[in-house]
This record gives structure tokens, sequence and C-alpha cells, in this order.
């Protein structure tokens, strides 16, 4: 980003069924053609035909709190919609509304990035979008109102963003539950009678076929991108791919903590020797993290608060106020006012750079590899690695990511929760409110980890 741009506004959803019906004729072919994802397959699926049956019979109103692993989540649930539902609907003999959908929430940053073609097409599948970093009423407005009103189930992130791992479920955000409750309150005060129920859906990805040569193929080429000539390339034996992937890990490492240390000025802590190889890592990694968002923070004058999730989020939001102008009218700025704006713009866009390589690797333990060194987990570690080394290179995140092997998508759907049975005890005062949606939270987080095999 270069100049400074007119403020972000918020994209209202304008759902447009048949939008979404030539979307869901496209998810197969669109899904197969541009990534891994060759086939979704769904456990428990009646139960999510019959929710969307209650829903439909205004018995209740429906929240699908979904597992976010991957950028192609939305085209396994568009799959799990268009092709998997109708058939399992007409053996359950229960007619349903098409097209299958959903309304949904989704970052005010995706359009940034991904063109603002995909602003214009989430609306007309029913998005409504919603900015991360800060109160973003207008945003909170609509999704209350979906969620109360929408002629679709409400389906939404609680882990907020992508992280990367099938098998680890971030931290989940409490805006699920709290939206949740709130719909269960408005509910009541307009003497409704559904109930708000939300369905867990976890999402887990395996590759269909044997992927080492390509992900060896790949870990060749992301060793000589960081100068690394390794004996061993061309062998796809694991001990020996774990070992490249180690000292891969160890090159990038070492080289960001160079960089922060000579041309930041920043002191890094000597992390204790004795420690074992893998908990030195995961120690140096946190630091560098830390010492990443400080470059940042010390710019747009941030206070450290909250998790390093929440941290990028306030700097994201910074960053957006400062290139997506609401305070000036840029059309009546004098030249050299909009010179400085464009100044600004830039340098704020370049601080970004340091929070995106944060924002990788937030769920990045440094063991899980080490711990169960399957297809699955050594490609998730790869496509975190050539992110990272793409974004080092100055390269594009939205570059297209290699392609590593057939993978199919396992969506399991869980039991319904009744959020509206826990309403009297939500609102026996505001201490009690805040313990409802931490305690609806973690027992979301409960069942999506152990929806993973």
């Amino acid at each position: 980003m270069r100049e400074a741009q007119p403020a972000l506004g918020f994209i209202a959803p304008d759902y447009n069924a048949t939008v979404t019906r030539a979307v869901h004729w496209a998810v197969p072919f669109w899904m197969r053609q541009t990534t891994d994802l060759q086939q979704v397959e769904a456990k428990h699926l009646e139960t999510l035909v019959q929710a969307y049956e209650q829903f439909e019979a205004g018995k209740i109103r429906l929240v699908l709190a979904f597992r976010h692993p991957s950028v192609n989540d939305p085209l396994a649930l568009g799959y799990l919609f268009s092709q998997l539902m109708p058939p399992a609907a007409k053996d359950l003999g229960i007619k349903l509304r098409t097209p299958i959908h959903s309304h949904f929430m989704y970052d005010r940053g995706v359009p940034l990035w991904a063109g603002e073609i995909m602003g214009w097409l989430f609306s007309r599948l029913g998005g409504t979008s919603i900015m991360r970093g800060k109160l973003d009423r207008a945003g909170l407005k609509s999704a209350r109102n979906l969620l109360l009103n929408g002629q679709l189930p409400f389906m939404a992130a609680p882990e907020g963003a992508t992280n990367g791992h099938s098998e680890i479920v971030a931290p989940l955000e409490p805006g699920i539950a709290q939206l949740a409750f709130w719909c269960a309150e408005d509910l009541a005060k307009a003497q409704r009678s559904e109930q708000v129920v939300i369905i867990p859906i976890g999402l887990q990805y395996k590759y269909q076929h044997d992927a080492w040569p390509n992900i060896e193929a790949l870990l060749t080429d992301l060793e000589a991108q960081v100068g690394i000539v390794s004996p061993d390339q061309g062998k796809v034996e694991q001990p020996l791919m774990y070992a490249r992937l180690a000292q891969l890990g160890e090159q990038i490492l070492h080289l960001m903590e160079q960089h922060y240390s000579q041309f930041y000025h920043l002191k890094l802590a000597t992390i204790d020797p004795a420690l074992p190889p893998s908990q030195q890592f995961a120690q140096r990694l946190q630091q560098l993290l830390q010492t990443a968002l400080s470059v940042p923070e010390a710019y747009f004058n941030v206070t450290p608060k909250g998790s390093m999730t929440d941290r990028c989020r306030r700097l994201e939001q910074c960053a957006w106020d400062n290139i997506y102008r609401q305070d000036v009218d840029l059309d009546h700025l004098s030249v050299i006012e909009r010179s400085l704006a464009d100044r600004v713009a830039t340098e704020s866009e370049m601080h970004l750079w340091h929070m995106r390589l944060v924002e990788r690797f937030v769920s990045v333990t440094g063991s899980y590899v080490r711990e169960k060194p399957t297809i699955e987990r050594f490609a998730e570690t790869m496509s975190i690695t050539w992110e990272t080394v793409a974004r080092l290179g100055g390269e594009s995140s939205s570059l297209k990511r290699p392609k590593i092997g057939q993978q199919t998508a396992t969506v399991t759907i869980g039991d319904p929760i009744i959020v509206s049975d826990r309403l009297a005890q939500y609102q026996t005062n505001r201490r009690q409110a805040k313990q409802s949606v931490e305690t609806l939270t973690q027992e979301l987080q409960t069942i999506l980890e152990d929806m993973i095999v």
C-alpha cells in the first residue's frame, strides 16, 4: 500500500439465492482445480440436517461454530452444503429449502488481499463483515440481526482466523458465545419461542496418497532460499526429513534473531543451554515473536496487552486507521498534506510486515512434527514455513500456495448445545454473564479438540 485510501466501510449482507446456486455449482470444480482438496466427507451429518429442519420450522435459531485450520475451509463447507446435505436430507425424508446455505461472518480484511470482488461475492452469499481489531458496532449489529432474524442459519469460526494446523485448535474467541447469549436475550424480550442452538463443526485434512516426494522437493527449495545445502537432498526417510526441517527452522530463527538484534537494536535474552533442543527452540521462537511485535507496537505507540493474537489484531487496526483514513477528506488535501498522508500509509504497511510474520507463528509449538511425524503435520509445517520465507523474500502472501498432494477433508458435526437453557444463569448479574460466556467458549474449545483424530 503506497497511498492513503478512503475509510474502510462496512460490507452489509445482501443475500442472493441465484449467486449462491451458481457458487454451489462451481464449488466441486473450483476446489479440485485450484487446491489440494479433492474430496469432502462428513460424520454425523444427520444431526446438521435435522437442525436445519428445526430452523426452517421456526423452532430454533442456529449457530454453526466451525474449526478454521485452512484457507480451504470455505470450499470444504461449501461442498458440504451443496453436495452432501441434499442427498443426506433426502435419505432422511426431510425436505429442506434450497440452496442449503448459511449466513456467515468474515474478516473485513479479506477483500483487501483477495480482491474487491470477494467483498461483493461474500455479501451476495449472505456474509457480513467484521473488523477484528476494534469494537465494530456496525459489524456486531449486523451479525446480531442475522442471528436473530436471518433467513438462514448463522456460521462463524470461533478461532477467528486460520492457524494452519489440523490437529491444534487455537484459543477460541468469546464472540460466538456472546452472540448466542444476546440472541437468546433478544428472543426472550420479543416473546419468541425459538431456542438458540450452537452446533460445533470440526474440520480436519488428510492426504490421500504418499506426499513425501513433494514435501522433500519443497524442503529442498526452502533450504536453497535460506542458504542450506543438505547432503540428504532427494532422500525421503522420515528421520532425515525431520533433521532437515529442524535445521531449516533453526536457520530461519537464527537469521531473524540476527536481523532484529543488529538492525533494530533489540536485545534477546540467552536461553538456558541445558534445556532440550526442542524446548530451546520453542523459547527462542516465543522470544522472537515478542521482539518482532515490539517494533510495530513502538511505531504505533501501542502498549502490549493481551495474547499475541490480541496484539496482532490491535496493530492491524492501527495500521488500517493510518491507511484507510476516516479523519480527513483525501480529495481536499493540499499536495503536501496528501504526500504526508501517503508516507504514513506506506510506513504503516511496512510495519505491518512484522505483525504478519508473527501472525503465522502464533500456534507454532516447535514440537508439532516431532511428537507425531505424519505427512499432514510435515506438510502443514512446510506450508507455514513456505509462507514465512515468501514474506521474508518480499513476496505477496496471496501467491498461489505450493501443491503437496491430494487431500480429503473430514467434516465432523457435533452434538447441539442449547444456549437458551443457560440464559437464566447468564442474566443473574454482569459477573455471571461474563462467566457464562467464558464457560461456553471453553466448552466449545474442548468439543472441537475432542473431534481431532
